[in-house]
C-alpha cells in the first residue's frame, strides 16, 4: 500500500486545497463564532459594521432570554418583532440623564446664531472643485492666490466676476458666482459654520478675508448684502435644545453601551470599536 499516496489524496492532511478552503472559511466576519454572512458574499466596510452590530445585540438579547438561542453558525437577519426587542433590551440598557437648566442655558449663550430666525446673505463665490487626483496643497494654494489678488487695492469692480466665469467650477460662474440669497439650512454644514454659526461670524460686507474649505472644495466668498434676521429668547428654544442635548447624551450613552459589548466579544475580521474595561465614563 502507498502511504504517500494516501496521505495527498484531495482532503488529505497534505492536499492542496485543504488550506485554501480553510483560508476562505477564516475570511468570514464573524462574532462568537457566528459568521456574518454566507461564504461568497461580499460586503462594504459600514455594511459589515453594521451587519456585527446587530449580531453583537441579537447576541446579548439571546443571553438576557429575551430572544431564542442561535440556530446554525450564520448570522439572520433580525426581524421587524426581534428588532423591537433588541430596541427595548438597549432602551432599558443605557441612561440618558435629563438636562439640566443650566446645561441648556449655557448651550444657548454658546450657540446664539443658531438661533436666529431669517438670517440669509447675498453671496456670490468662486469654487475651486477638489476632484479625484487633484493635489489639494497646490489647487489650495493657486485659490490663495486669486483671494491675494482680490483683496489688492485698486481691483476693478468687474474683476470678481471675471475670475468666476474664467475659474470657478460651479455652474454659477457663468453669473458672476452669484448664489443668490442663502440661509443657514439652506446651504452645505461647512459654508453656513463659517458664515452663521462663529461667535465672530459677523464679519462686514465684501470679500470674506480666507478661503472656505467645503466637502466641494476652496470657496472664494463676497457677501453682497445681509438680512440680520432675528434672535429668538431663550425661553422661546428651551424645549428644543433639551431635545437636542438629549439626543447627544443618548448617542453618547449607546457608543459607551456597544463598545462595553463589542469588548466582551471575539471579534473577528472586522474593526470595532471596544472598551477594554466596562467602567466607561
Amino acid at each position: 500500500m502507498d502511504t504517500h499516496a494516501t496521505s495527498t489524496e484531495c482532503g488529505g492532511s497534505s492536499c492542496q486545497c485543504a488550506p485554501e478552503t480553510s483560508a476562505v472559511e477564516a475570511s468570514v466576519p464573524r462574532i462568537n463564532g457566528i459568521a456574518l454572512h454566507e461564504l461568497g458574499e461580499a460586503h462594504d466596510a459600514n455594511t459589515l459594521r453594521e451587519l456585527a452590530y446587530s449580531e453583537i445585540l441579537r447576541q446579548q438579547a439571546i443571553t438576557l432570554g429575551l430572544l431564542p438561542p442561535q440556530v446554525g453558525n450564520v448570522a439572520n437577519p433580525l426581524t421587524d418583532a426581534e428588532r423591537e426587542i433588541v430596541e427595548a433590551m438597549v432602551d432599558q440598557s443605557i441612561h440618558i440623564p435629563e438636562p439640566t437648566e443650566e446645561e441648556c442655558q449655557r448651550y444657548f449663550d454658546a450657540n446664539k446664531g443658531k438661533f436666529v430666525v431669517g438670517q440669509e446673505l447675498h453671496l456670490r463665490h468662486i469654487l475651486f472643485a477638489v476632484t479625484p487626483g487633484v493635489n489639494v496643497q497646490a489647487l489650495s494654494g493657486y485659490a490663495e492666490k486669486v483671494l491675494l489678488e482680490l483683496s489688492g487695492k485698486n481691483v476693478p469692480s468687474d474683476r470678481f466676476t471675471q475670475l468666476a466665469a474664467e475659474l470657478s467650477n460651479c455652474p454659477t460662474g457663468k453669473e458672476g458666482g452669484d448664489l443668490g440669497w442663502i440661509g443657514p439650512q439652506s446651504c452645505v454644514s461647512e459654508l453656513s459654520a463659517e458664515l452663521f454659526h462663529k461667535q465672530n461670524g459677523l464679519w462686514g460686507m465684501g470679500l470674506h478675508p480666507r478661503l472656505v474649505h467645503t466637502r466641494f472644495g476652496f470657496h472664494i466668498i463676497d457677501v453682497l448684502d445681509r438680512r440680520v434676521g432675528v434672535q429668538k429668547e431663550y425661553a422661546e428654544v428651551r424645549e428644543r435644545i433639551a431635545a437636542q442635548l438629549s439626543l447627544q447624551s443618548r448617542a453618547k450613552a449607546l457608543y459607551q453601551y456597544m463598545t462595553i459589548l463589542v469588548g466582551e466579544a471575539t471579534v473577528e475580521g472586522v474593526n470595532l470599536d471596544a472598551a477594554n474595561s466596562p467602567l466607561v465614563q
